[in-house]
């Protein structure tokens, strides 16, 4: 079966959000929409919409030094980065820029960094970057990283989020409840969907989905 998207709007966004609703299952969740950010993560004039988004309506002023990018939000943290040294942000590092960095993963699929970024992680302003915030469980894991190596987190930052906050930690994205009121999700041995006898449609990651 051909997977139906719908296109989401947000105001002053001119970039929609492409959702399909079904029943899909995470690493972590059972949902009923899969949200499509494959070309908000690789197109350029939509990764820097994105950017130009999170930078005009909630980072004015606040210090950055470092972007870490989950989930292969590179390009969208590049033009991040961009927005927010062009708006006059201040920076406290040496080098009065800021540093866009991805983490890489153990075999406990814990975030770690090697010596040569810690510089970028010790006492510094950091933000995070991820495309999809739903039960919180992966930004977790980039808390707890970036703070053992020393790094001061200031906000997370997302194309959608389904949560207001993490930890304590505001969480700021380009669409959330608001534009998808009915979105959903739930540990996959309470899920309603499930207990109203509908299979999987498709098992879906960060990079994409497979159908099932």
């Amino acid at each position: 079966m051909e997977m139906k998207f719908q296109k989401i709007t947000a105001p002053g966004v001119s970039v929609p959000l492409k959702v399909a609703g079904g029943h899909f299952a995470t690493n972590h969740t059972h949902i009923n929409y899969y949200i499509d950010l494959t070309t908000v993560k690789s197109r350029v004039s939509e990764a820097r919409e994105a950017a130009d988004v999170l930078a005009r309506n909630y980072l004015t002023g606040m210090v950055i030094d470092t972007i870490v990018c989950l989930e292969g939000t590179e390009v969208i943290g590049a033009l991040l980065a961009e927005e927010l040294t062009k708006s006059g942000l201040l920076s406290m590092n040496a080098h009065k820029t800021i540093y866009v960095i991805k983490p890489e993963y153990n075999s406990n699929s814990q975030i770690i960094f090697k010596e040569n970024y810690h510089p970028m992680l010790e006492g510094k302003h950091v933000l995070i970057l991820t495309g999809n915030v739903t039960t919180g469980l992966t930004v977790n894991k980039g808390i707890e990283g970036i703070q053992y190596y020393g790094g001061i987190i200031q906000c997370i930052c997302a194309v959608f989020t389904a949560v207001d906050a993490i930890d304590g930690i505001p969480v700021r994205a380009v669409y959330g409840m608001r534009e998808l009121p009915d979105y959903q999700f739930a540990d996959y041995r309470n899920c309603p969907i499930c207990k109203a006898g509908k299979k999987l449609d498709g098992l879906v990651n960060p990079y994409g989905y497979s159908k099932l």
